[in-house]
């Protein structure tokens, strides 16, 4: 790349504040008068008595210290001490100078995220693009069908078969809850399908809870003279990955014999981490 004047040099060339030969082999180096700490004696350029001085042989460095092979005395001249670049000092690199084999590492493993513990994946990305996520907390859940209703009470739906459910998180046999111990945000759905043993005009309703406390209810009128409707609920919820759990409940509202079918085609549960 042209650039007008003299190229850029990577790196600070400093000459160090003056020093006044004493009876001593140890001097403070400093730079507007602040300690300066050379990475190590190569690094100086030291003149004593109008003579260059050898690194290592005739002095050293210790931390902000220039230390001379013996003690000097007030006539000798420490005419200056100049540092040759800051040798940490970080330059632009050029476009495709640091190659997989510099990096020791290959495209799959640039492909392949693992978790805290390197055993696990926790990402990967194809070489589409695509990213996935398998450990991410999630799961789908239906249940049996048929299941009668008690009329204008809230019951709990036993989806009590899974379609998957990572992480292991939801009670498919025991409570019927989902309770991540994973911190975050989920995206949370159910839908339940409600039929009745004649026609009616049913007030139906869905609802949500979280510890046991209603989270979100959606009702609606399955219409006049049918026999059957579905509700659903469809939100997001924090869950702090511990003792949050939710369940699902759902009710009617007459005494026509009604009952829910929560079967893959009529009815689901499911939740997944979305932050």
């Amino acid at each position: 790349m042209p650039y007008i004047g003299k190229n850029p040099v990577g790196g600070g060339f400093h000459k160090l504040d003056n020093l006044t030969a004493s009876a001593t082999d140890t001097y403070a180096l400093t730079l507007g008068s602040a300690a300066y700490y050379p990475e190590s004696a190569n690094q100086l350029l030291v003149s004593l008595n109008g003579v260059i001085q050898a690194p290592q042989d005739s002095f050293t460095v210790s931390g902000s210290n220039l230390v001379f092979d013996s003690a000097l005395t007030a006539s000798d001249s420490i005419d200056f001490v100049v540092a040759l670049g800051d040798v940490l000092a970080v330059k632009t690199v050029t476009d495709g100078a640091i190659t997989k084999a510099k990096m020791g590492t290959t495209e799959l493993d640039l492909a392949t995220i693992k978790d805290s513990t390197g055993t696990n994946t926790a990402m990967t990305i194809d070489s589409n693009g695509v990213i996935t996520q398998p450990a991410k907390p999630m799961f789908r859940a239906t249940g049996a069908d048929n299941v009668s209703l008690t009329d204008n009470t809230f019951t709990k739906i036993q989806f009590n078969s899974e379609d998957f459910d990572i992480g292991g998180y939801y009670d498919h046999s025991t409570n019927y809850r989902f309770t991540p111990l994973v911190a975050g945000k989920y995206q949370v759905g159910m839908r339940v399908f409600l039929t009745y043993g004649s026609a009616a005009t049913e007030n139906i309703s869905a609802e949500l809870r979280k510890n046991g406390s209603a989270y979100q209810t959606d009702s609606r009128l399955s219409g006049n003279n049918t026999t059957y409707g579905t509700v659903q609920i469809s939100t997001v919820v924090d869950m702090n990955g511990s003792t949050d759990y939710l369940e699902a409940f759902c009710k009617g509202d007459s005494s026509t014999d009604a009952s829910y079918y929560s079967s893959s085609n009529y009815g689901e549960f499911f939740a997944y981490l979305i932050g």
